[in-house]
Parts: C-alpha cells; sequence; structure tokens
C-alpha cells in the first residue's frame, strides 16, 4: 500500500501546509458518508452550486481525519490544531493535481478509453478476459469525469502491471485535464454519438476534443467502420500505430461474419492473415461492437485466437452485477459473485448498507478470498477487516485460507471456512431472518451455490421479467426504425410495472438515447442507482426543478406558465444552458402547446438565452386503430408543419419525435429524429410485428388444495357455488397484488400444468380460488397467471381493457425477478 506525507501532497497541488502532525495519507475522500480508515485519509472539501464540503470538517476531525484540502481561508478555528491543512484556490484543481503526479510515478501501460458509448464495458471486459493474468487497476464504476478520474489513478499501486482508465466529457477544454491526469500509452475509442452532444458545435468538434486524450500515445485502437472517426485518426495521427476493428475489409481485425446460434453469437474474424472463430455468450448487438475492441486489445498484447477463445466465453455482463433476490425466512440477497477485488468490495458495501438502511434490517457479508488485487495478504485483509467493521456490518462470513489466515482482525461476530463446501454445510446453522445478505465472491469460489441456497425458489407470488425478449423486442422496433432514428424508452410508472432500476439499466446497456419517466422523483431514483443515459420527465412540477436541474433530468415544456417557472429557476440557479423539450397538440387534446400559440412561443423562446430547444414532439391519439388512419395522417401533417415554423423562426436545430409504439409499426415513415417505445419493448402492439415476445409473466404457487362438496360455496359473498363435489386450490395472489376482482366467479382463468383452471368465488385481498376438479394438480404447483401460454391479452379482453392498466396494477409488493435467458 502506497502512502503519501502531507509535504509530498501538499507540493504536489501547489497547495500551502498548516502542519499539526505526523500522519500519512493512503485514501483520497469527498464524501463524508464514506468514511473509512479516517487517519489515513485525506477529505478534499469540494464546492458547487449545490454543496460545500467544508461544512463537514468539524465533523470528519471529530471521525479522526487527519488530512484536510480546503480554500484558503477555510479551516475551521476549533479544529485546526486537529489535523493538517492543505489550503489551495480551489480544491477540485488540487484534486486533479493530486492524481497526476500519482499516475507520474508509474511507468506501466496505461489504456486511455474514450467514446460515447461502451467505455464502461469495454474496460470491464477486458479485465474479465485479463485480469488473471496481469494485475490491473481500472476505473471503478464509469469513474471517468473531472472529479472520478482522480479517484481512478488512485489505485494504481507498486504491483499494478497495467493500467485502464475511462475518460468522459461533457464541455470543450476538459479532455486536456483528464489527458494530463491519465497519461495514457494506448488509446481506445469506443464510439462517436450524441451523447453530452449539447455543449459542442458539432460531432466533428466532439470528437476532436476526445481525441486530445491521444496525444502522447503510442498506438490507437478504434472501429473503422465510423467513416468521421476514420478520417480524422489517419489525418491528426499520422505518425501513431493505428489499429482497427470492423466490417471493412481495411480492419486490422476484421468482423467476417457473425451467425446466432444456441443463444450465442459467432463471430468470424480476420487477423493478418490468419481467420479465426469467437463465440460470446450474448446475442445483441451491442454486445457483439463491444466484443471486437476486447478481442483486439487482447491481440495486440499478444493473445492467441485459442486463448482468446477459451476466456470469451465466461464474459459477464456488467450490467447485471449486485442483482437484488427475494431470500428464504424474509431476507434480502443482494447477488455480487461476479468478482471480489477492494474497489468493487468498497462499492458493494456501500450498495448493502444503503438497501438494508430502507429496510432497517441487520447487515450479513459473505465473502471469499480476495485474488488478483496487487495487494499483499498482509495489507490486503487487515484494510478489508477495517473496512468491514466501519460499515457497521453485524456479521461476517469469510471464505478462504486468506480469509482464515486473518480472521482475528475481524472485530465482530464472524465465521470462517476454508471452502465453500465448508461454508455450505455449516449454512443451516446461520438462521439467516429479516437480513440483508451480501454475498460476494472471486469466480474460483462459485459463491451461485450459496445463492441458490438463500434465494427463496418457490412458494411466492412473482412476476418475472425476461430481460432477453424486451432486448429482443427492442432491437425489433430498432430495424423498423432504421440506425438514423434514436429511441425514447418510455421507464414512466415503475416501467408498466416491471421495475424502474432493474429495467433503465438494461435499456442503457443497450443504449437507447433517452429515457422517458413520468415526474422527477422517478428520474431523481434512477440517477441515485446510477443511471447515466439523458432522462425527459414528462410531468414536470414547479417544486421538482431544482431537483431536475441537481440531477440532469430534461422536463418536457408544455404550456406557457411551466416555460416560465422552468426559466426563472434555471436562470436563477444554473450556470449554463438548459435543454427542453418542447411538446405541442396536433389532436390529442390534452397537453401541448396548440398550434395559434406557436408565434408567442417563439417569442418568449428567443428572451429565453439560458433554455435550449433539443426537442419537439407531439403524440398520436389512435395510432393503433386504423379507423383512424386518417386523423392520424392529419396530426402528422400538422406537427411537420409547426415544427417547420419553430425551426425557421428559431434558428435552430432540435429533434422531431410523434410515434409511439404503435405508431413505430403504422407508420414508420414519420419516423423523423426519434420514436418513442413503451409497451412495444413488453411484446404488446397492433400486431405488424408478428415476433414480438412476451417479456413479463405473473405467477404463483397453490398453497393449499381442499375438497368441496358439491352445491356449496366458495369465498366471500357465497357468490361461487361449485356445481359438483370439487376440489379447489388456493393461490396466494389477490386484488391487492393487482389481480382485478372483476375477474372473479368463473371470468378469469389461470394455468396449472398446461391446463386452464377457472377462478371460483371472489377474488380476496390475498388469495384466490381455482377449480382443480379435472386438472392434476398438488400442493405447491405452479400457477401462471399470464406469460407465454396464457397471454396477457386474455386478460386484457375478459376485463374490457388494455395490458397498460393491468401491468401497472401489479403491486410492488410483488417480487420482481428479472432474468437472462
Amino acid at each position: 500500500m502506497i502512502t503519501y506525507s502531507p509535504e509530498q501532497l501538499a507540493e504536489a497541488c501547489d497547495g500551502h501546509l498548516v502542519k499539526n502532525n505526523d500522519s500519512v495519507v493512503a485514501r483520497l475522500l469527498i464524501d463524508s458518508r464514506s468514511v473509512y480508515d479516517a487517519g489515513e485519509s485525506l477529505f478534499i472539501a469540494l464546492t458547487g452550486n449545490k454543496h460545500d464540503g467544508h461544512q463537514f470538517l468539524h465533523q470528519l476531525a471529530g471521525k479522526g481525519v487527519r488530512n484536510f484540502v480546503v480554500k484558503k481561508g477555510r479551516i475551521p478555528a476549533d479544529v485546526a490544531a486537529k489535523a493538517n491543512w492543505i489550503e489551495v484556490d480551489n480544491p477540485v484543481r488540487a484534486l486533479q493535481k493530486i492524481g497526476a503526479w500519482h499516475r507520474s510515478r508509474f511507468q506501466i501501460p496505461v489504456l486511455g478509453i474514450a467514446g460515447s458509448n461502451g467505455k464502461t464495458i469495454v474496460k470491464e471486459w477486458i479485465t474479465q478476459m485479463m485480469g488473471s493474468d496481469v494485475f490491473i487497476a481500472r476505473s471503478p464504476r464509469s469513474y471517468n469525469s473531472q472529479i472520478g478520474v482522480p479517484f481512478s489513478v488512485w489505485h494504481l499501486n507498486e504491483t499494478s502491471e497495467l493500467g485502464i482508465f475511462e475518460a468522459g466529457i461533457s464541455m470543450p477544454g476538459e479532455m486536456r485535464l483528464l489527458q494530463e491526469i491519465i497519461r495514457p500509452t494506448i488509446g481506445l475509442f469506443t464510439t462517436l454519438g450524441q451523447a453530452h452532444q449539447e455543449n459542442f458545435s458539432s460531432l466533428e468538434e466532439k470528437l476532436k476534443e476526445k481525441m486530445v486524450l491521444f496525444k502522447d500515445v503510442d498506438t490507437i485502437l478504434y472501429d473503422c467502420d465510423q467513416a468521421l472517426v476514420d478520417e480524422r485518426m489517419g489525418t491528426m495521427f499520422p505518425e501513431k500505430e493505428l489499429l482497427t476493428w470492423g466490417r471493412a475489409e481495411k480492419a486490422t481485425l476484421q468482423l467476417l461474419s457473425e451467425d446466432e446460434v444456441n443463444d450465442r453469437k459467432h463471430l468470424m474474424l480476420r487477423w493478418g492473415v490468419d481467420t479465426f472463430e469467437v463465440v460470446i455468450p450474448y446475442t445483441d448487438q451491442v454486445s457483439v461492437e463491444n466484443t471486437l475492441p476486447v478481442v483486439l486489445f487482447m491481440l495486440y498484447h499478444g493473445y492467441s485466437p485459442e486463448q482468446i477463445l477459451e476466456k470469451i466465453g465466461g464474459l459477464v455482463p456488467v450490467a447485471m452485477r449486485m442483482e437484488q433476490k427475494v431470500g428464504i425466512n424474509n431476507n434480502l440477497v443482494i447477488n455480487d459473485t461476479y468478482n471480489a477485488d477492494f474497489t468493487s468490495l468498497e462499492v458493494a458495501l456501500d450498495f448493502l448498507v444503503q438497501q438494508s438502511r430502507k429496510k432497517g434490517v441487520k447487515r450479513t457479508v459473505i465473502l471469499s478470498d480476495l485474488l488478483q488485487t496487487g495487494i499483499p495478504d498482509h495489507d490486503l485483509y487487515p484494510l478489508v477487516a477495517t473496512l468491514v467493521n466501519e460499515k457497521q456490518i453485524d456479521r461476517f462470513v469469510g471464505v478462504g485460507p486468506a480469509m482464515v489466515r486473518y480472521a482475528s482482525h475481524f472485530h465482530l461476530p464472524s465465521s470462517f471456512y476454508e471452502t465453500t463446501e465448508e461454508m455450505l454445510e455449516a449454512l443451516s446453522t446461520f438462521h439467516f431472518r429479516g437480513e440483508a445478505i451480501l454475498v460476494k465472491g472471486s469466480r474460483k469460489y462459485s459463491f451461485e451455490r450459496i445463492v441458490a441456497r438463500l434465494e427463496l425458489q418457490r412458494h411466492a407470488t412473482v412476476m418475472e421479467i425476461n430481460l432477453d425478449a424486451m432486448v429482443h423486442n427492442l432491437n425489433r422496433y430498432r430495424r423498423l426504425l432504421g440506425p438514423e432514428t434514436k429511441l425514447l424508452a418510455m421507464v414512466k410508472a415503475f416501467s408498466y410495472g416491471s421495475g424502474s432500476y432493474e429495467i433503465a439499466a438494461a435499456l442503457q446497456y443497450q443504449n437507447v438515447d433517452y429515457l422517458g419517466v413520468a415526474f422527477a422523483d422517478e428520474g431523481v431514483e434512477l440517477r441515485r442507482a446510477g443511471i447515466a443515459t439523458p432522462i425527459i420527465v414528462m410531468n414536470p412540477e414547479e417544486k421538482s426543478f431544482l431537483q431536475m436541474l441537481d440531477y440532469n433530468l430534461e422536463p418536457e415544456i408544455y404550456g406557457f406558465n411551466v416555460l416560465e417557472a422552468f426559466n426563472a429557476v434555471v436562470r436563477a440557479e444554473a450556470s449554463g444552458v438548459m435543454p427542453i423539450h418542447i411538446k405541442v397538440d396536433t389532436g390529442m387534446n390534452r397537453m401541448g402547446f396548440l398550434e395559434h400559440e406557436i408565434d408567442e412561443l417563439v417569442a418568449r423562446l428567443k428572451h429565453m438565452p439560458s433554455l435550449r430547444v433539443k426537442s419537439v414532439f407531439s403524440h398520436l391519439a389512435g395510432s393503433d386503430d386504423e379507423a383512424h388512419d386518417a386523423f392520424t395522417l392529419q396530426q402528422i401533417k400538422k406537427f411537420k408543419t409547426i415544427c417547420d415554423r419553430l425551426r425557421k423562426e428559431l434558428d435552430t436545430e432540435f429533434m422531431m419525435h410523434i410515434l409511439n409504439s404503435a405508431g413505430i409499426e403504422r407508420f414508420p415513415e414519420a419516423r423523423f429524429d426519434m420514436a418513442r417505445l413503451g409497451i412495444g419493448l413488453y411484446g404488446f402492439g397492433p400486431g405488424k410485428i408478428e415476433d414480438l415476445r412476451n417479456v413479463v409473466t405473473l405467477k404463483s404457487y397453490i398453497s393449499h388444495i381442499k375438497p368441496v362438496p358439491g352445491f356449496e360455496t366458495i369465498g366471500y359473498g357465497r357468490v361461487g357455488m361449485v356445481k359438483r363435489d370439487s376440489r379447489i386450490g388456493v393461490v396466494p395472489v389477490g386484488y391487492a397484488d393487482g389481480l382485478n376482482r372483476h375477474l372473479s366467479n368463473g371470468v378469469g382463468k389461470m394455468m396449472v400444468n398446461g391446463r386452464l383452471a377457472p377462478i371460483v368465488g371472489n377474488i380476496c385481498m390475498d388469495m384466490c380460488m381455482i377449480d382443480l376438479t379435472d386438472i392434476q394438480a398438488e400442493e405447491g404447483d405452479e400457477v401462471i397467471v399470464f406469460g407465454d401460454d396464457y397471454p396477457l391479452t386474455n386478460l386484457a379482453r375478459q376485463l374490457e381493457t388494455i395490458p397498460y392498466e393491468i401491468l401497472t396494477s401489479i403491486s410492488r409488493r410483488v417480487t420482481r425477478v428479472y432474468y437472462k435467458e
């Protein structure tokens, strides 16, 4: 573990040191809530529009922090003697200078990754492929900003053999600072897209800014199929080694063909004169695009095609880390069995604390030995123990020889086992009940076996969401729209009942261009969970405007009052230009500016320089019904006329979108710049696309079966009478779960062992009864409320409603289970 003196760090950041003790610094800290190893931490008091780290100096000094970076003149007098203080003009620049100085001490290969999309996936997949062979220091999560990058390079230590760091920008001039910190020796450019485009005059300007990262590298890897990128790389860096991937014949690594076999992609590749095949465990196009730079980087580092083929089949999707599962005995199981290193452990523990704080339950950690960290065991495991102790974990279970050797450092109720098998044998003695349990292990320990034992396997009402099916539907609509049309995926109303974060994370992984939420608090929840995709708030409320600025949420503007109110807040609180999305009413007669209001709208917008129109859109009223096609075409024509007026009068470019899911299927010629996809993601459309897949299955089980004599009644109100001696099954799903009471007494049915069982009597709050007289069934058998074999559309017809209403009615108390096939 590397430590620095206060004198070294003060010199590194050009600060003035006020020294009061001889402590050393091993960690950087900017979040007062994440204090760990306080005595060896350096807290940098960052300031911004909405926060000021100087407010927490007293609190942190009381917790034992002994080193601080503060603005000049901001040392609090009453705790001044308790710590060392480095005074600077700008704490953010000081953090960047410290990161750059630390990076300069290492003479190892460093890969710098830039691009609009795919940076984190490529970084993590390279680490998965090569991490068992070399010690890799990398950006945690997507720490690629002006503040995140210094923290990323801080992970370099004496045993690091390769560094992999992302660089993300949103403004001109930012990449120069990141380049000085990362100082890459190798460059990799993923894609050039529209992310963060609002502050650049053109894609070319943004590309030029991103390429600043590569000014001192020896070799650059990039996709030569992107014409603009290919052209600029050749003209800007003629003296560098340029290695490319793509489908073009000139590519250094050429993708010759791709075939889908048994839910895996077979990629035929050419490298020099050699042709070889790799097989990846995914079928989506985004995974193919992310695989090519990973393979090229490994070939560049001397791996053979045979070695790559052997490793690539085990790639794990980054988006599926820290999966929450319902456990036995009312436990919450957090499955993070992807890997175990010190950086990801800290992230996982913070996630555990967050989840258990909301639920008020005890915290348990099951952790294996940490492999390939680059830190000697005698330094590593005391650090792990300190971290676990300071996160206020209630119970700890360590698995592995190193854990056993360093057991004495864990000062809390603990158990230790040499192997996973020994731990599994003892599992029944732990009596887990009502706890939040983090299960985190290196791959060799196969901790998925522990998760399987802790997870509630059956006897529960659950809604299963098939993420692969959702991605299939997404790509099916994408093919209709074509590559030039952006996609806004609607995740409002708890993602149509399917769970906001998990669906949003999957869509972000698929590089959708925008997410749409109904209210700001939905967007805030997604941002706090780590969703970085641009988000439009469709129903912004004035009370939430400050939150929207804080969390980078973009409002729909549908009337003059909301326009004036948002502009006032932006002028008072924001330092830059904020994007807005103008809604016009073309016949829905619900929300939006009317055609005769456009002149006034233009006049007001011209006096609002703090606002930038990012898109103009409208809503189709009957796009799913051919009876309304003439009206729909009239709406589209009116929408185009209004947009032409706005573009001419405002003298600005903006995106246009009017199509919803049904509109994409039936009026693809009106695709414009972007389309909105909602219920179509779940497989429900007007029928033009025949191969849409069901995404959502609601299932329960038979909790009890009892004989009922003929002409007895069932349930409340005695409205359900059996006409013969019958076998009645009780299913623990009722109207509190979202099962509509209008399905009572024979209207609705459920699938049991391939047969339809009618609902008998009135549906109760927490259960319902079904007739099993003619069906071979036992207690514990699965019951499908709706799914692949009994479509949701059947229930919609029985209730004379639409699938939207049923999906959004499913209670949040019904557990959502997300899976990939």
